[in-house]
């Protein structure tokens, strides 16, 4: 049975956009880090906020990005099937639980984000058009680069003891946060256009019948 994901979407896109501009204030503030480490130490970020709120703040609003996700990548992947139930390689729980398996989280989200994609098309079993998937292998190769840079600056982080060390492991907080803040604007776009997409089918199926 086809549910509605437009509130859905609306909510994901909402959210996502405050994702990108927290990551864009403490992108800012390790940017500060490089041009002056002792900047690090302050008390404000460069937007003059609480950092440790900031980062508090930035933190909720991600958590209910995630949650609203799923959901609303749950409700795209079980409306494909209404469309194209054998194109899927796996169940519907996958759209969900399949982000929390440590390593295949880097590439089972994506295989059902395609999966979803090619069965909410016009003719699910046609050949994928030149630069179709752009967007969609666009967003996840930095979301994936993301999570990957992110945690290896947190380890380096951790493990700073001297002020080089700290400036090198601001620099891959940097990239990590310049890859997140363009796989945000990705999921943006990928989650409007995937929307739109189903919405289009659905009103083209009421519309025949």
């Amino acid at each position: 049975m086809l549910r509605n994901p437009n509130g859905l979407a609306y909510a994901v896109m909402a959210l996502l956009g405050v994702d990108v501009l927290f990551d864009l204030v403490l992108a800012g503030d390790e940017v500060r880090t490089l041009v002056d480490p002792e900047a690090a130490y302050e008390a404000t970020t460069v937007a003059g906020l609480d950092p440790v709120l900031t980062a508090l703040a930035a933190g909720i609003a991600y958590l209910a990005t995630v949650v609203v996700f799923l959901v609303w990548f749950h409700r795209v992947r079980k409306n494909s099937d209404v469309w194209a139930l054998d194109i899927h390689s796996r169940t519907p729980g996958w759209a969900i639980g399949a982000w929390f398996i440590p390593f295949a989280n880097l590439w089972i989200p994506r295989r059902i984000a395609v999966d979803v994609w090619r069965a909410s098309r016009p003719d699910p079993y046609a050949a994928d058009g030149a630069r179709e998937l752009t967007l969609l292998n666009s967003w996840w190769t930095c979301f994936a680069a993301g999570a990957v840079v992110d945690r290896i600056s947190s380890t380096l982080y951790k493990r700073a003891e001297t002020l080089d060390a700290w400036t090198t492991a601001a620099a891959w907080s940097l990239a990590g946060y310049l890859l997140t803040i363009a796989a945000g604007v990705l999921a943006i776009l990928f989650v409007r256009r995937l929307t739109s997409m189903q919405h289009a089918k659905a009103t083209g199926m009421l519309s025949a019948a």
